[in-house]
């Protein structure tokens, strides 16, 4: 592959209990010129992964383990402040293990979107379960109550969250928010924000990473070019059951709305009360399921 003049590339994969699927993420891009460094966060994995993981070790890949915690935040900030110590400024690729990228001529295309309109954060179209997932607004407090009632929370989800089509048409679309799954951020903005927060076990580091760079001059956007495949859920399912992790989400979602979309008290009353019903709905459905 040709050369380019670009700023360097890195790129931080979380593992948790998934050694495999790790491999196969590495195996997919080891050979990646653009890549200056690839670190593995093993987020305390109470498997095998971390040994396993450090005979995959080379020059390029550095493996680290996160020994004090399993919050996926502290994960992300591990890896990224390691890679800004290891080789300074650069643009730093946050990747699920569950991920499959096409071509290394994407992650440059990424990496030189950040050079226009002040784009800090940028993703690509994300393809899980045959659908595209190409970024959303920022809801508001009000928002998130609606999405936790039972039977309709995708609906309001579609309606208040998507974009229309025609916001796709041209090679980069500006959004509130990209998918958490597999993005980039340029080291230099990551800073200015502090991080990622790290009062989220799981869940919404997407949405609080927009809250903080909407104080900032930087932009979000979706790169309708690049496109790439999530397998969905491996990682996450193998190691958490539903209902755990249903609340985990819930906990996030709490977080995110009292400290980051200024709700008032009534505001977090009827998002207790509309996660409970979620709650009881959602054990109704598990124990039909048992019985059936």
């Amino acid at each position: 592959m040709k050369v380019v003049d670009y700023m360097k590339i890195a790129m931080v994969i979380i593992n948790y209990n998934d050694y495999n699927t790790t491999k196969r993420l590495i195996d997919n891009i080891k050979d990646y010129k653009c890549l200056s460094k690839i670190v593995i966060v093993d987020n305390n994995s109470t498997d095998n992964s971390y040994i396993k993981l450090k005979n995959i070790k080379n020059d390029k890949i550095d493996i680290i383990k996160n020994s004090k915690s399993r919050n996926y935040s502290s994960g992300l900030n591990l890896g990224a402040k390691y890679i800004v110590e290891k080789i300074g400024e650069c643009n730093i690729i946050f990747s699920n293990s569950d991920i499959i990228i096409d071509k290394e001529e994407d992650l440059i295309k990424l990496s030189d979107d950040t050079k226009k309109h002040n784009i800090g954060v940028v993703g690509p179209v994300v393809i899980e379960h045959g659908t595209l997932n190409r970024g959303w607004k920022m809801p508001k407090a009000t928002d998130e109550i609606l999405f936790n009632l039972p039977f309709v929370s995708r609906y309001f989800k579609r309606k208040i969250l998507q974009y229309t089509e025609s916001h796709y048409q041209e090679d980069l679309s500006i959004v509130g928010v990209v998918s958490g799954c597999f993005f980039l951020v340029n080291s230099k903005l990551l800073n200015e924000v502090n991080y990622f927060d790290e009062n989220t076990f799981l869940y919404y580091e997407e949405n609080i990473l927009a809250k903080k760079v909407e104080a900032t001059n930087y932009q979000i956007a979706v790169d309708n070019d690049v496109k790439i495949i999530h397998d969905h859920s491996v990682s996450i399912d193998h190691s958490v059951k539903r209902i755990n992790k249903y609340k985990i989400l819930k906990e996030s979602q709490k977080y995110f709305v009292k400290n980051y979309l200024n709700a008032n008290k009534f505001n977090l009353f009827l998002l207790f009360i509309t996660n409970k019903l979620s709650l009881i709905i959602l054990y109704i459905r598990c124990f039909i399921r048992r019985k059936v």
